[in-house]
């Protein structure tokens, strides 16, 4: 074998490498894009859902917000119908005086 086809044979292998290693990091590659792909997809799920949760948040506290105060719409009127009839005596006994 001359100088100039062990030259081409090593030339050969080389560019085989180079071709076998070209294709595992394609390989790589896709699986690292298809990875990245699917966490998007994931954290799009979970920032819809993140809104979706901040808008359930955002009703039950107005939903409590609402029934404090009908319950102390009711304790206002219980005690704005005590003091009516605190009043309604004391004139009463104003009347009786005179």
């Amino acid at each position: 074998m001359t100088q100039n086809e062990k030259v081409l044979a090593t030339f050969q292998t080389r560019v085989r490498q180079l071709i076998l290693r070209f294709q595992e990091m394609k390989k790589e590659n896709e699986d690292l894009y298809a990875i990245v792909k699917e966490d998007e997809q994931k954290i799009e799920r979970l920032e819809a859902k993140l809104a979706q949760s901040e808008r359930d948040y955002q009703s039950l506290k107005m939903a409590k917000m609402m029934e404090i105060t009908d319950g102390d719409l009711k304790d206002s009127k219980e005690r704005l119908a005590h003091l009516i009839r605190e009043v309604n005596k004391c004139i009463a006994v104003l009347s009786d005086e005179k």
